[in-house]
């Protein structure tokens, strides 16, 4: 099912005035979307389809605060799964304040030829065999586009401990996808030099 950007204004307007046909319209509309962002914040499908379905009823409950000079519903229904997934996460996660010691620059970069060898599914795998705090940081630096402030503020952690977590996540997901070197058979340096 598609709709216009016309069509989907007047089902929010609708959904307003608490009209089930509308919402169940726009639920439907948004699902695979949104589950997807779900799916890239939380551990498994369950708690993907939690959150999913508690950003929904948060949808329905302010869809009247929505403004559409300020910008698409698609994206102000995304902030709200982000922010329902992330709430759900927090109370999965551990932080631990890490200082950020002895990583080298060419530690944090993939080489793009081993990036086009690569499948969006092999690069989804890696990422989530992060661990979630990592996976976490990772996915609202690189794909939301978070600045360590706001993913501090977010998680409830510190911009340093934000920043580590982005470096640990691009050295984990290094050593997964890259080959390691015969020289160094993927170790990392001692991060107290």
């Amino acid at each position: 099912m598609a709709f216009s950007k016309k069509q989907v204004l007047r089902l929010a307007k609708a959904c307003v005035n608490n009209d089930r046909t509308a919402q169940e319209a726009l639920y439907k509309f948004y699902h695979a979307d949104m589950m997807r962002v779900c799916l890239s914040y939380l551990p498994d499908k369950e708690l993907a389809k939690e959150a999913f379905n508690m950003g929904f009823l948060k949808v329905f409950q302010s869809i009247g605060s929505f403004d559409p000079q300020k910008g698409e519903l698609g994206g102000w229904i995304r902030r709200i799964m982000i922010n329902t997934a992330i709430d759900l996460l927090r109370s999965e996660l551990k932080f631990d304040p890490v200082p950020i010691t002895g990583i080298a620059e060419n530690e944090m970069f993939i080489k793009p030829q081993v990036l086009e060898k690569l499948y969006a599914e092999d690069i989804v795998k890696a990422i989530r065999k992060l661990p979630l705090a990592t996976q976490a940081v990772f996915n609202l630096a690189v794909f939301d586009g978070f600045s360590h402030q706001e993913i501090g503020a977010q998680l409830g952690i510190s911009e340093g401990t934000s920043r580590w977590h982005l470096s640990e996540g691009r050295w984990q997901l290094r050593q997964l996808l890259e080959p390691a070197p015969s020289n160094t058979k993927g170790e990392r340096r001692d991060k107290t030099q």
